[in-house]
């Protein structure tokens, strides 16, 4: 039997929490279960990025560079991954080129091993000088096709997407199933017709959701079309808004010629322990984190993170009620605007619209100005057309933008340096000039507390 080992990131220090429990896990959380994980065997883990900078300054009180360098000080063998949004960085809005170069500068001199670096529209432009960084630094930099359904993507477009990659220097590249809209037969053609182009030619790894109940399915084919990595969660992160279960996975290839290698009997004292955790997380800020398969977000499309701090947000305003309706109303919100693959930011951009459209009753009678910048192109180049009836109606003759939108854009790193001593950290660090360009007020809290 010819051997094709599949082998495994672990998501349980990023995605699963951020799917499961609003991005509310701890580093003292995580540290009793380091060691353990790092002698796995894993591709990488999975630890940094997405809204977990956000969430650190934001909820946890903590700073997210320290926690980067705490967890490179205990994971010695397994590369940490994280998740760039490209030109938006970790935030919601494109910055300045040199703040992008900083960044990744930075977070790779700090301990990310692997980049993953996405753009919401899947327009390359927006990931040209973040890709370029990483490469610099020495990092892996794995390219991203976000995975969505419309009219508009196709297998070839995302072939065509993956050559576009790899010309800018991606060293593998990652199908992102971020809502769990992926069907196993099409993960099998996707995945044979990646692996069989020639301009392609490097590995293939595949993030899904479980939100449809089809992520293990999806995996199995996509194993069988050839890939070489899938994302899976530790069991108590794992299904409902997260990814596939690790155990299950490791058990299901077993003694085939996919086994995974990794011993499923070594992560049971770190499963008793993320089990603990996620109760605790659950208690201590009074969150749902449970999750049940719908298989209807086939239509309704929104993402397993967003799904989780969406139910939680309605909640905190008394309209948990008016959840299924707004459900409803995503998908004619993203079909009017161009069909955006519903990712941070599009994927709150396409929310925040749509919930607007539930809460007054009236369709389009309150834009955000987020809104309004995705039509006008300022995020970059929808899949789509924006619809002409909606686009008149928010931005009326306002021009579109039909460059790569950071051009627009002036260097930041000086002049934040400056404001930030203006504010009261003359000596700051390169780390805290950058925590203050994403998210200046909450940095700034998080200054007047910690520094």
């Amino acid at each position: 039997m010819s051997r094709k080992p599949v082998q495994i990131m672990e998501t349980v220090l990023r995605d699963g929490h951020q799917s499961l429990a609003a991005t509310r896990m701890r580093l003292t959380d995580m540290l009793p279960a380091l060691e353990q994980l790092d002698n796995m065997g894993y591709f990488a883990l999975e630890a940094w990025g997405g809204a977990t900078f956000d969430s650190c300054l934001r909820f946890l009180g903590e700073d997210p560079w320290e926690r980067l360098r705490v967890l490179k000080s205990h994971l010695k063998k397994t590369p940490i991954s994280m998740l760039l949004r490209g030109q938006n960085i970790l935030g919601y809005n494109h910055y300045a080129d040199d703040v992008v170069t900083a960044f990744v500068k930075k977070m790779v001199e700090n301990g990310v091993g692997v980049i993953r670096v996405f753009d919401a529209l899947n327009d390359v432009r927006n990931l040209e000088v973040a890709m370029k960084a990483a490469k610099e630094s020495g990092a892996h930099v794995q390219g991203v096709c976000v995975y969505t359904i419309s009219p508009y993507h196709t297998v070839e477009s995302y072939i065509k997407l993956a050559q576009q990659l790899v010309e800018r220097g991606a060293d593998s590249i990652c199908i992102k199933d971020m809502s769990g809209l992926l069907r196993p037969y099409v993960a099998y053609d996707l995945v044979k017709a990646l692996k069989a182009d020639p301009k392609v030619g490097v590995p293939i790894q595949l993030h899904t959701h479980y939100t449809s109940g089809m992520g293990s399915m999806t995996y199995l084919k996509a194993i069988e079309a050839g890939v070489d990595v899938v994302d899976c969660a530790l069991s108590p992160f794992a299904l409902g808004t997260s990814q596939p279960c690790t155990e299950s996975m490791i058990a299901a290839l077993e003694g085939t010629e996919y086994d995974t290698g990794l011993k499923r009997s070594n992560l049971k004292d770190v499963a008793i322990h993320f089990g603990n955790v996620k109760k605790s997380l659950g208690a201590d800020f009074g969150l749902k984190t449970s999750f049940d398969v719908d298989a209807n977000v086939l239509d309704f499309q929104i993402p397993g993170g967003m799904l989780s701090n969406l139910f939680n947000q309605l909640k905190e305003q008394g309209i948990e009620h008016k959840y299924q309706e707004l459900l409803e109303e995503m998908p004619r919100v993203r079909a009017e605007l161009g069909y955006p693959p519903l990712v941070t930011p599009t994927s709150q951009i396409v929310g925040s619209m749509a919930t607007f459209n539930v809460m007054l009753g009236e369709r389009y009678k309150m834009v955000p100005r987020e809104v309004k910048d995705l039509a006008r192109g300022k995020y970059g180049k929808t899949p789509m057309p924006v619809s002409e009836e909606v686009r008149e109606k928010i931005i009326g003759n306002e021009p579109i933008i039909d460059y790569r939108p950071a051009d627009d854009i002036a260097p930041q790193m000086d002049l934040l340096t400056k404001q930030l001593a203006e504010k009261g950290y003359p000596n700051a660090s390169i780390e805290d000039v950058l925590s203050y360009a994403l998210f200046p007020e909450v940095a700034l809290k998080f200054f007047e507390k910690n520094r």
